[in-house]
């Protein structure tokens, strides 16, 4: 089993791209949980503790688009939603106060994390140029989670005024042209209960500074790539034990399926 998985962290792709040229691209860019080996021997936190803070099963949500890409390396490796310059730290102050490596990592290990970086933008502009010559307008849903029980697995959870279950990444977005196809989106999602109750929707409160990845895509192609970040808590799943709970999970799909179909009406619109 070591050599299975040692192979599969030498040899399997940093992330994986589908493109079937439809005008919906969604994206998982903190899904992964694999560490390259030059890496891994400066960890300092062990898999529990990295998975916590990374995003899993968020790419579950991706066959809803035409298009899709699951970064299957850790955000700590690489970590997409951030600049070049900060794509890896070893400063705990990046890391919410967590000691992820044991030491400062050489300079010659972080310079292959930017360079990954470097050929995974270079690999999404590719995509987007390809699909905007297609498409007057692109939507592309940008797939998080994040965590609400910091405390503890016995503490009370994050006050939930702040901590939607769904909130809404729209900072750079230009409303001027794309307020209907976010509206869709944010009715749509609120419609669909999960376990029995309509999840409570947000827009820019959990991070109102936004992410990289969305902003450097709306300064490349700002009236014609829809980008929303979708951040949703981890209501589907227990945190600190990393379980899944299927019924949340399959709620939230559904949910994010009929939210879709209403944009997609109004990216129609736009295309047409």
């Amino acid at each position: 089993m070591h050599e299975i998985e040692q192979t599969l962290k030498t040899t399997g792709p940093a992330w994986n791209t589908i493109v079937s040229g439809g005008p919906v691209v969604a994206t998982a860019i903190h899904a992964g949980h694999v560490v390259r080996p030059d890496l891994e021997t400066h960890l300092a936190i062990d898999p529990d503790g990295r998975r916590r803070e990374e995003d899993p099963l968020t790419d579950y949500f991706l066959t809803l688009a035409d298009n899709a890409v699951r970064v299957n390396r850790s955000r700590f490796e690489c970590d997409m939603n951030r600049s070049r310059e900060r794509c890896i730290s070893d400063d705990p102050e990046d890391t919410w106060g967590l000691q992820i490596w044991k030491d400062h990592l050489p300079e010659e290990v972080k310079e292959k994390s930017r360079t990954q970086h470097d050929e995974f933008y270079a690999e999404m502009r590719a995509m987007m140029d390809g699909l905007l010559d297609r498409h007057r307008h692109v939507l592309v849903l940008d797939l998080h989670s994040y965590n609400h029980m910091r405390d503890g697995p016995d503490a009370a959870p994050a006050p939930a005024k702040d901590n939607p279950d769904i909130d809404i990444g729209a900072t750079t977005l230009d409303k001027g042209v794309f307020s209907d196809v976010l509206s869709a989106l944010s009715v749509g999602l609120s419609r669909v209960p999960v376990k029995g109750r309509r999840p409570e929707i947000g827009e820019n409160i959990r991070y109102p500074d936004g992410g990289n990845f969305p902003e450097w895509l709306h300064e490349i192609y700002p009236d014609r790539a829809c980008v929303v970040t979708l951040e949703y808590k981890k209501v589907f799943m227990d945190e600190w034990t990393g379980s899944l709970d299927i019924g949340a999970a399959q709620d939230l799909r559904t949910g994010l399926m009929h939210a879709l179909g209403a944009a997609r009406e109004q990216l129609d619109r736009l295309n047409a």
